[in-house]
Parts: structure tokens; C-alpha cells; sequence
């Protein structure tokens, strides 16, 4: 059973394998693994599929196959999310918040959550807990690097992943905060060039992503 300071230490590490970990929307399981391909090949190796769409699940099977990608669930919500993400090979799990029950789930599937959190109380509670790994979400609506920045000020205990209308504009402005260790976002793999099957052109993304450095 993972300890909470054993799901954050793994988060963490995940989090400090690249700047930008791809947020990704899989509605055809036949693009999974040429699209987790051209990442991994960028230099994007941890990817989130969230459970948004039917083909999520078989989406993340497909990815985890991939040598070098190392695949998560996004959008994981209770207990059922969890045992099914792990099931289809997911090595971690993101949330846009934290309940009692989704944690306590994670922790006896050991799965590494990182839990959301989107104002000072929430981080409190998650600090409280021992998370000292977190997703700030939904960070531009809910203040952007400047809050992020503002919150980090009594609590740099807790390293964020910030997620939630970020793209390569503002990419830089949370990365150059100190309790930043990477971002979440879908600009490098954009629906167009997905349904195209353009993956050197997503890898071509993934390359300047991955460039990234705050």
C-alpha cells in the first residue's frame, strides 16, 4: 500500500522527467500508439490519457506497450477509475481533485496519484495528508502563474503540476516558478494533426515542449 509520501515521491520524479507531460483526449485506440510513439520520440516520455472517451482504457493499454513512454490516467475520479486504469496499464493516476475515497483507492491499488488542488485550503488539506505533489487545476481560470506563485509563498512545501489552459505562450511563466517541476498541457498534440496522422509533425512539437525551461 503506498504511504502518501511515497505517491508524491513518485509523482514528483514523474513530474521531473520532462517540462510538459501531454494531456491527451484518445478518441480512436488506432492513433495510440503512433501518437504515444512520436512523443516518447520528442522527448515527452510520461503521457496522460484522460478518461474522457471510450477508447481511453484501450488507449492507455496501446501506450504502455510503447518503449520509453511511461502512461497515466487522467481525469480519474473514484475508486472503479482506479482499479480500471490499473488494469490497462496505467503506472499513475491524475485527478482534478482529491476526495477521501480516491485517495484511499490509489493508495491500496498502489497507484501514484496527483491529486488537484486549485486554492490555498486545498493544498492545506492535501499538505495535511503528507501530498506534497499536486496538480494545479484548472490553473488558468483559476489565476494563472500569479496565483500559483502567490499560493506558493506559505506552502513551498508542495511541488505543482500546474493543468487547465496552458499551452506554449504561458508555458514559460509557470515554469520559471520555483515549486513548478513540469506542466500539463494538449497543445503538443493537437486534434488536427492527430486525425491527419501528422506524427512528425507532433514529434516536431514534442521537441520544442520538451526544449522548454522556465
Amino acid at each position: 500500500m503506498l504511504t502518501p509520501d511515497q505517491t508524491s515521491a513518485q509523482t514528483l520524479e514523474l513530474c521531473r522527467m520532462a517540462p510538459v507531460i501531454p494531456v491527451l483526449v484518445v478518441d480512436d485506440v488506432a492513433t495510440a500508439r503512433p501518437l504515444a510513439e512520436a512523443l516518447v520520440a520528442g522527448g515527452l516520455p510520461v503521457l496522460e490519457v484522460t478518461l474522457r472517451t471510450p477508447a481511453a482504457l484501450d488507449a492507455i493499454a496501446e501506450m504502455a506497450a510503447v518503449p520509453g513512454g511511461i502512461v497515466g490516467a487522467g481525469t480519474v475520479l473514484n475508486a472503479l477509475d482506479v482499479a480500471t486504469a490499473k488494469a490497462a496499464g496505467a503506472r499513475f493516476a491524475v485527478s482534478p481533485g482529491a476526495t477521501e475515497a480516491l485517495l484511499t483507492a490509489c493508495s491500496e491499488q498502489d497507484l501514484p496519484l496527483l491529486p488537484g488542488a486549485a486554492t490555498a485550503t486545498e493544498a492545506m488539506s492535501l499538505l495535511e495528508k503528507d501530498y506534497t505533489t499536486a496538480k494545479f487545476f484548472p490553473a488558468a481560470a483559476a489565476g494563472g502563474a500569479q496565483a500559483l506563485k502567490a499560493i506558493g509563498a506559505p506552502l513551498p512545501q508542495i511541488t505543482f503540476c500546474p493543468t487547465g489552459g496552458i499551452g506554449p505562450g504561458t508555458a514559460r511563466d509557470y515554469l520559471a516558478l520555483s515549486n513548478v517541476a513540469c506542466v500539463g498541457g494538449s497543445w503538443v498534440a493537437p486534434a488536427r494533426l492527430v486525425a491527419a496522422g501528422d506524427w512528425a509533425g507532433i514529434e516536431a512539437l514534442a521537441r520544442v515542449a520538451a526544449a522548454m525551461a522556465g
